[in-house]
Order: structure tokens, then C-alpha cells, then sequence
């Protein structure tokens, strides 16, 4: 699959930067699906039309088929994408709060209760959830939290077009998705215009690079930053970086001594939060290998920061305005 265990952890904790089961969960959130034959029949028709109105069956990344409510009320969501809920007005009951700290959406989400990482049930039952959407592929964690309510498997690492077309499905809000697309589609043209105008040539490649504690060198590819970077009229990505992208790979570690295979005519530096993820940053760009490389030679080397140069919604936003600024020399 395009996101596994290791990966789902791995870039969880990039943002987070080093960061009993009940019964009752499960018959309070399927009772309307668990009723015996003798309660099933003397049951008045206009009550079961209604409980048929307020649910329906969705198929999830994973092909669960989950009976979820038409228009969720209580969501929790436990990824890294919340702003893609946020652009289409949705505010989650329950987030990971660490991972959201330093992105863009950070202020509209401080009242929003903490679940965690991994998702606690203890903590996930108190909030009296309708919907969880949990954003990973493990199946021994999916059982466990389904059992507190409805519960779908969902794709961070898609593209934004197919991440706000499936939450705009099971969400009731697919007006308001489009609407947000295609917006996004006329800003992002309009950007790359400008950009294209201040004499960057279209075809140039980009390649986006972030340190992890440890001393540890991140190649971005499928995921955050590069996606933004590698959409239509953008950058393209090296071959190399292609073939991961081909691969679903989200990103790859790799050496330092690697640099000059991946680095692209433009350079983006995504700025860690972790102190000695800074340090060694900043210790690589004043290595003899970094400072060889032509991209650096040619002042083609643009930092940002990790948490707000990311893949959601609201993040692309902010991107839209900020890429232009780092790009184009006054």
C-alpha cells in the first residue's frame, strides 16, 4: 500500500519532531444496526425510513465497507491533513494536537480535544465521536478503534484533488470540495503565471530536502511540499525523484554523499523543528559537498518551514502567497 505502518509513523513524527477496548463503544455506535428480528419487526415503517436517512454504507481506502452518518457531526481525525477538513468547514472533535503545532492552522484548532499518537480509545470514548478518520493502513489498530464508532481508513499521502473529493463524499460536503478546487485551481494557475513572468522557465526541476534528529537527510517526494511543487505549470521533479514518486514512496532517506543525484536546478529546505535537526541543517549547508552543488552556486536555494510548507488544504493556501515571495527576487 502507498502508506504502511512505518511510514504513517515515521511522518507523524517528523511533525511531531521526536514526538480497553468497551463493549458499550461498540453496541452504543452500531445499535441502530444491531437490533434482534422480534425488535426489526415491531419496529413503525416511518421510524426504520428514518433511520435508513441519517446513514449509509462507505467504502474506505482500506475496502472497509463502514455504515457512517450522512452528515457527520462528531468527527475525530487522526492525520496529518486536518486542513483539508478546515477548508471545507469541518471542525474535528478530536486531533493529534502535537502534529498540528506550527502549521497554519494551528489557532483554529486550540480548543479541539488531544486523542494522540498513536489514537487513545480512552480518550477517543469521552468525545462521543459519529465518525473517526483514522489515516493509516494497520488493521490490528483499525479493530480496535473501530470498536468505538465509525470508523474509515483515509489516504493523507493521495493528492489534494482526491483527499477533498473523498472527504467532500463522506463528509455530505462535495458542493463545497468543488467549489474549493476549482478556486484552488484558477489561484495556483495565477501563481505559477507570476512565477513563470519573473523568469523562472517552466521545466525547471525541484527537489525538497529536510533533516531528521539523528543527522538524518530526507528526500521529500510523494508527499507535503513536492506535491504542491510538481502540480501542473510547477517544477518537475529529477528522474531519481520521479522513480520514488512512481514507487508511492512519501519520501527516502538518504546520505549526503547522495546530494548531487538528487539535487534539482531549484533547492527547498524544509526547516525542522527539532534543535539538533537545525544544527545539523545548518552544519550540511556549510558542508563541501552542499556548497558544490549548482543550485547552491546559483542562489537557487529556498528555505521554509516544514509544518507550514505542508500538502493540506489551508497549507497549500498559505503556500500560494508564500512561494511566490521566496521565489522571485525583488
Amino acid at each position: 500500500m502507498y502508506r504502511g505502518t512505518k511510514s504513517a509513523a515515521l511522518l507523524a513524527t517528523f511533525a511531531l519532531m521526536g514526538s480497553i477496548l468497551l463493549a458499550c463503544g461498540s453496541n452504543s455506535a452500531n445499535s441502530g444496526n444491531t437490533a434482534s428480528p422480534t425488535a426489526e419487526a415491531t419496529k413503525a415503517p416511518a421510524a426504520t425510513e428514518q433511520a435508513a436517512e441519517t446513514t449509509r454504507s462507505f467504502t474506505d481506502w482500506s475496502k472497509h465497507v463502514v455504515e457512517v452518518p450522512v452528515t457527520p457531526q462528531r468527527v475525530i481525525f487522526h492525520g496529518e491533513t486536518t486542513g483539508d477538513l478546515l477548508a471545507l468547514g469541518v471542525k474535528p472533535v478530536g486531533v493529534m494536537q502535537d502534529i498540528i503545532k506550527g502549521t497554519v492552522f494551528e489557532q483554529q484548532l486550540t480548543d479541539v480535544e488531544d486523542v494522540g499518537f498513536p489514537l487513545s480509545v480512552e480518550k477517543s470514548l469521552t468525545l462521543q465521536p459519529d465518525l473517526i478518520i483514522f489515516s493509516n493502513s494497520d488493521e490490528q489498530q483499525y479493530e480496535v478503534i473501530s470498536k468505538v464508532a465509525p470508523t474509515v481508513t483515509f489516504n493523507s499521502f493521495a493528492t489534494l484533488e482526491e483527499r477533498m473529493r473523498t472527504l467532500g463524499d463522506l463528509l455530505n460536503k462535495k458542493q463545497e470540495a468543488e467549489d474549493w478546487l476549482a478556486e484552488h485551481a484558477v489561484k495556483t494557475a495565477e501563481m505559477w503565471k507570476q512565477i513563470h513572468d519573473s523568469g523562472i522557465k517552466e521545466g525547471e526541476t525541484a527537489s525538497v530536502f529536510t533533516m531528521y534528529p539523528g543527522n538524518r537527510l530526507f528526500i521529500m517526494a510523494g508527499t507535503g511540499l513536492p506535491q504542491f511543487l510538481y502540480e501542473k505549470g510547477g517544477f518537475k521533479p529529477t528522474p531519481i525523484i520521479q522513480d520514488i514518486i512512481d514507487k508511492e514512496q512519501g519520501f527516502v532517506e538518504i546520505s549526503s554523499e547522495l546530494l548531487p543525484e538528487y539535487a534539482a536546478d531549484r533547492i527547498f529546505i524544509l526547516n525542522p523543528v527539532a534543535p539538533d535537526a537545525q544544527q545539523s541543517t545548518n552544519e550540511l549547508m556549510k558542508s563541501d559537498i552542499w556548497l558544490k552543488l549548482p543550485a547552491v552556486k546559483n542562489g537557487q536555494v529556498y528555505n521554509l518551514d516544514l509544518l507550514k510548507a505542508s500538502s493540506d488544504a489551508l497549507s497549500r493556501e498559505w503556500l500560494i502567497e508564500e512561494l511566490p515571495k521566496a521565489l522571485i527576487k525583488k
